[in-house]
């Protein structure tokens, strides 16, 4: 404990000697949530860089969200405590294949998930997160065809509360979110009594569920499709006690501290990422320390990136 101690110390103390600013992403370990200044998810997180007063962001998350902070801030050093940390759903789509699909739909308009490289953004339309995915569709014309990326559990589920037909799908998937399936959730769900079920709309488990879900229930349970961070709005304002959380493990930590009344239950234990879990409070302080790891994104590619994400920001 005590040396646990003396590392937040020495962490806050390089935090004011660097201006730094320490954001961390809902399923970070939950000794470097607690370190942070702020703590949320992928929208909520690019807002905070963009609006910092601090020369230094220390970005405690997967490396294409550092990417999206210093694309919005080039005027600020982004670091990353783990340069390693990367994500699987981001991987599953290049720039070249970008530029294929699109010459295939010409006209269309590419809306792509925040979870994406530099380069796939600076082909994007409109970037979005799951908390915008279905007003940043909402938004553009209808009769205009729409191409969704990469994730196919998310643009399902935007398809389907959007009512639009003309929309494709990229087939990828985060493969923790993927992995939580509607056999796992319902046999949670059988012994949590009244449970509220709150799901990602990443997860394996939306598909076979969207069409109860998306009208406010799913076997007579009553059940919210959110972002993490509608996740965390929805626990505090719900008079229910006892939540199914199927998202990945990491944001437990936080709906716990700020809901001590209330219980929480993963819906698969095993949805844990271990891209989000490389960064560690040492890291973090050795981030401070030795100005590890900058994260800097050619200007030719963020001056295009920035378009589609300054239209995720503004749509909200």
């Amino acid at each position: 404990m005590a040396a646990r101690d003396g590392l937040a110390a020495e962490v806050r103390r390089l935090k004011e000697e660097r201006d730094a600013v320490i954001l961390a992403h809902n399923y970070q370990v939950p000794e470097v949530q607690d370190m942070a200044d702020y703590v949320g998810d992928s929208l909520g997180l690019s807002r905070r860089a963009a609006g910092a007063p601090q020369s230094t962001i220390i970005f405690c998350g997967v490396h294409f969200m550092a990417e999206t902070a210093s694309i919005i801030s080039p005027e600020k050093r982004v670091l990353i405590p783990d340069a390693e940390a990367g994500c699987s759903l981001s991987e599953s789509v290049t720039a070249a294949d970008v530029r294929a699909w699109k010459e295939e739909h010409p006209g269309a308009v590419t809306v792509g998930y925040v979870n994406t490289t530099a380069e796939v953004k600076a082909e994007l339309d409109y970037c979005c997160t799951s908390s915008n995915a279905a007003a940043v569709v909402s938004s553009i014309p209808r009769e205009k065809e729409v191409l969704f990326l990469p994730d196919m559990f998310l643009g399902s589920y935007v398809a389907r509360v959007t009512g639009r037909s003309n929309i494709r799908i990229w087939a990828g998937e985060c493969h923790v979110h993927a992995g939580i399936t509607p056999a796992q959730v319902e046999e949670v769900m059988s012994g949590a009594g009244a449970s509220e079920l709150l799901v990602h709309p990443e997860c394996g488990c939306t598909t076979p569920m969207m069409y109860d879900a998306a009208s406010g229930g799913y076997g007579g349970r009553t059940v919210s499709i959110l972002s993490t961070e509608g996740m965390m709005r929805r626990a505090a304002e719900s008079t229910s006690r006892s939540f199914v959380v199927a998202t990945e493990t990491g944001i437990l930590h936080r709906m716990r501290r700020q809901n001590p009344g209330k219980r929480f239950t993963p819906a698969s234990e095993a949805a844990e990422c271990q891209y989000m879990k490389m960064i560690t409070p040492e890291k973090v302080r050795d981030s401070l320390l030795h100005g590890r790891h900058e994260v800097r994104v050619p200007a030719g590619i963020a001056d295009r990136a920035r378009a589609a994400i300054t239209r995720m920001l503004e749509i909200g």
